[in-house]
């Protein structure tokens, strides 16, 4: 199973001194009112193929009746999966985790038939570091950039021309555009 960088790091955890805490300095957090708790967390959302990642925010802090949200990088408005959504103080966190390195389920359809071994070499050959050019619509300013991919996992072939796969990579790649230059590389 292939990992991201991050989940290979060994982390270690110190304890200075063990202290219970004051309750004028706050709570223990499985003793905390769900209010206080909503005003520091982080909400998984499923977003559905529509909205775009900003209207699912949007549309989950006025549910919650808070003033504050942020999303944790942009799904196009066409894809589904996981968007963690930071609600009040948590936005504060929102940028570590739009650095940490993201992973994708991708089904990508080629136009012809080519072999399991070409389709190995295709994804070896956009694994590590890659120049990518944002896609025309993007909401980023279109210059070459350099994004590293960390592992692409072939998950199912089916007849050659339709790839499942997981794509393990740095933040801020643009997956609809790698499944686009892996087609055109594949013929």
């Amino acid at each position: 199973m292939s990992t991201l960088p991050f989940e290979k790091k060994k982390r270690e955890i110190l304890i200075k001194r063990e202290l219970t805490p004051c309750k004028e300095y706050g709570t223990e957090p499985d003793k905390r009112p769900i209010p206080e708790l909503i005003k520091y967390g982080i909400i998984n959302v499923d977003k559905p193929k529509g909205p775009t990642s900003h209207q699912v925010s949007a549309y989950l802090q006025k549910i919650m009746g808070v003033n504050k949200g942020g999303h944790s990088g942009t799904l196009d408005p066409g894809v589904t999966g996981v968007l963690p959504v930071a609600i009040e103080r948590a936005t504060r966190v929102v940028q570590a985790i739009l650095n940490a390195g993201k992973e994708y389920v991708c089904l990508m359809n080629l136009h012809k038939e080519i072999s399991e071994y070409e389709i190995y070499k295709l994804c070896e050959g956009f694994t590590g570091k890659i120049e990518q050019m944002p896609p025309v619509r993007s909401a980023v300013k279109r210059q070459l950039r350099t994004r590293e991919i960390y592992y692409i996992d072939i998950l199912e072939i089916e007849n050659g021309r339709n790839i499942l796969f997981k794509v393990g990579c740095q933040g801020g790649t643009y997956i609809r555009k790698l499944v686009h230059d892996m087609g055109i590389k594949a013929g």
